[in-house]
């Protein structure tokens, strides 16, 4: 089996190189097989010599007049030089320290020369060309993701040898039916072509075909988790308290709160537990809904809890939370790593005990020690910032308790669905009354003293502002030094004003102080790097300058304008940027044209592709080696249909023609949290 081989077998590649292939995860002949080109360049020929635009890199077709002579201009520099021709115009060629050049260019032989074209209309040269035989030059040449000691080159050959080992005919785990049905076509072309195509057409049908497969066996897999090991439900709720709970609030919840708490609480009823995300706009209501479900579960005679990602925004919670229980009987307690010894002990027996019902705390809720007398929900805040293992965790403190995750970062929905396959969603898309509308304004460095002027106009008013950097401290680049920048504000613009900063940098205590004194009014501005993405509500905090903001992605800088708007006054954002680039443009349009995350989640996936969304490995995904989320679309959308029909057909993909793709789901898997069977 090509999977288990190890990469050694290949000619060419001995102990020393193997390890270099392992680095880029190839340490067997399959596994190089899998590891697909990141780009293509394209060697057909588009110019004469005297056409090829200079300043831009192209391939001539050219024949070599003579034997590269050379040139030593210093002791550890020798320049080989050559001239070659179309038979219209010459090119003159130079390479350095290429002593090897001499042989394989031959005078009289014709090659494909690619580089950049330099020198005048008058008289062309390229310096360090790649360069081809003619006849040797597929036009579609792969470029392989690369390691230090390792060139794509070495990679194509090995790949080269290794798809002359493909038996014939190979075993496809897709069977002839799905074939048919999505017109892909089979796995051996799809290797051959994927590592050597002919030409686009060719490339495009393996691409798809092997996109198709990658998203189908990462939903099988996804969807095998979401039910796998269906736990029997050990604490149903016998009564809904959500009636009982909307009379505790000086509010109506929105349509989409009542929907995602009914959803809930359908779920919590059901016959197995919950295993559900709420996804919500900045602003959406996420924390009403996690109070109603909290409060249902306590009222049934149960414990919950509840984890967010640092202190302050525990403290938050949970003074939120005591207020909105006050005189129900609801026991609410917070657990955070600097509570003293003597109550942090205390803490844990009262919930050991039962007397506690709701712990709100950090990750210290999933240290050994503590311990639950009948945890049935665990509720987790912005769950970008904790892996699938940690809400794992904390679930098990309970007998198969329920799952409620909750994420501020709006996802695009086939998107929300791909990361979080192994939860069902309820997505929060209306705004509660009472939220302000944030105005938004693009400025460049030329208004910058107007901006400060405006901030300090809303200080005098005795509200609170935002400022925001890319960088923490000084460097060669021309963005904004964090600390730099909140020196030169409170010693010339802003000398009367009571400044705080916050990085990355610094330990959680410390931010935790700066922050606690913000929320307290005792800071009128607060520069931070974006530490403040997600954080506490501050509702006098009105006014924010956003430096740079060309640097951000737009959900980020969504994420950023949804610290201010949050309590009854209007709001105001201002994204500084001098950069004159059309798709910064565009993005910073957009920002100030729509306040809806969705919206903006969508174009940021148009614009910069998954980054975003797939750049942290925290959601405990495989890797994905070929699929795009921004540009296939429409095939995760087929893989999607085709994994709910198949396992619809054959749960447990056991029939003799699904075992292929059982066998992949398993290996794609392997290192992926919480997959068994």
């Amino acid at each position: 089996m090509l999977s288990k081989q190890n990469i050694t077998t290949l000619k060419g590649v001995g102990e020393k190189r193997a390890a270099l292939f392992e680095k880029i995860g190839a340490p067997t002949v399959g596994a190089l097989l899998r590891l697909y080109p990141r780009a293509y360049e394209n060697w057909q020929v588009s110019d004469s010599i005297s056409e090829a635009p200079v300043g831009e890199v192209c391939t001539v077709c050219a024949r070599v007049l003579n034997r590269p002579t050379e040139h030593r201009i210093r002791k550890g520099m020798t320049l080989y030089k050559v001239t070659v021709t179309d038979d219209e115009s010459d090119l003159l060629l130079t390479f350095f320290n290429n002593r090897f050049v001499q042989n394989l260019l031959l005078p009289g032989e014709t090659y494909l020369f690619r580089g950049r074209m330099n020198g005048s209309l008058l008289r062309k040269e390229m310096t360090s060309p790649e360069f081809l035989p003619q006849g040797k030059a597929a036009q579609l040449i792969p470029v392989y993701p690369q390691t230090e000691g390792l060139t794509s080159r070495q990679i194509a050959s090995a790949v080269q040898n290794a798809l002359l080992l493909l038996p014939d005919p190979l075993h496809d785990p897709l069977p002839d039916t799905i074939r048919q049905q999505y017109e892909l076509c089979h796995l051996r072309f799809a290797m051959w072509n994927i590592h050597r195509p002919p030409d686009e057409s060719a490339l495009a049908v393996a691409r798809r075909r092997l996109i198709f497969e990658e998203l189908l066996v990462l939903q099988l897999g996804l969807w095998r988790l979401k039910s796998r090991e269906k736990a029997e439900n050990t604490c149903p709720l016998e009564k809904d308290y959500t009636v009982e709970f909307e009379k505790l609030l000086p509010y109506t919840l929105t349509g989409a709160q009542k929907r995602a708490i009914r959803e809930a609480v359908a779920d919590m009823r059901g016959d197995h537990p919950m295993n559900r995300l709420v996804q919500g706009d900045v602003g959406s209501g996420k924390t009403a809904v996690a109070a109603a479900l909290c409060y249902t579960v306590v009222k049934n005679g149960r414990q919950a809890a509840l984890m967010a990602p640092t202190e302050i925004l525990a403290a938050q919670h949970f003074e939120s939370l005591s207020k909105m229980y006050a005189g129900t009987g609801v026991r609410v307690a917070l657990l955070t790593g600097s509570l003293t010894p003597a109550k942090r002990r205390k803490l844990l027996e009262e919930l050991e005990s039962g007397e506690i019902d709701l712990a709100v705390g950090t990750h210290a809720l999933i240290t050994d020690t503590v311990r639950f007398r009948n945890l049935s929900l665990v509720v987790t805040d912005e769950q970008h910032r904790f892996g699938v293992e940690q809400r794992t965790a904390l679930a098990e403190k309970g007998e198969h308790a329920h799952m409620l995750v909750m994420s501020a970062t709006p996802i695009p929905r086939t998107l929300a669905l791909m990361i979080y396959g192994d939860l069902d969603l309820s997505i929060l898309d209306e705004r509660p009354p009472g939220r302000q509308p944030i105005a938004s304004y693009r400025i460049d460095s030329s208004k910058r003293q107007r901006a400060y002027g405006y901030i300090r106009r809303h200080i005098e008013e005795g509200r609170q502002g935002y400022i925001i950097c890319p960088l923490v401290e000084e460097s060669e680049s021309d963005m904004a030094s964090v600390m730099e920048y909140t020196r030169r504000l409170r010693e010339e613009v802003f000398p009367d004003l009571r400044i705080g900063m916050l990085h990355g940098k610094m330990k959680p205590k410390e931010k935790d102080a700066v922050m606690t004194a913000f929320a307290a009014g005792e800071l009128d501005l607060l520069v931070s790097t974006t530490v403040v993405e997600v954080g506490v509500d501050v509702p006098n905090a009105v006014i924010m300058l956003i430096e740079n903001a060309e640097r951000y992605g737009l959900s980020q800088l969504h994420q950023l304008r949804g610290r201010i708007g949050r309590g009854k006054y209007p709001s105001t954002c201002i994204f500084l940027s001098d950069a004159r680039g059309e798709e910064a443009n565009e993005r910073l349009k957009i920002m100030c044209s729509t306040d809806d995350g969705f919206k903006i989640a969508d174009e940021d996936l148009r614009l910069r592709g998954p980054g975003d969304f797939f750049g942290s490995r925290q959601h405990g995904l495989p890797q994905l080696r070929i699929a795009n989320m921004a540009d296939d679309i429409e095939v995760l959308r087929q893989a999607q249909a085709c994994a709910k029909a198949l396992l619809a057909e054959d749960p447990e993909l056991s029939a003799a023609e699904h075992r292929g793709l059982r066998a992949e789901v398993r290996q794609l898997f392997e290192q992926a949290e919480n997959l068994r069977g």
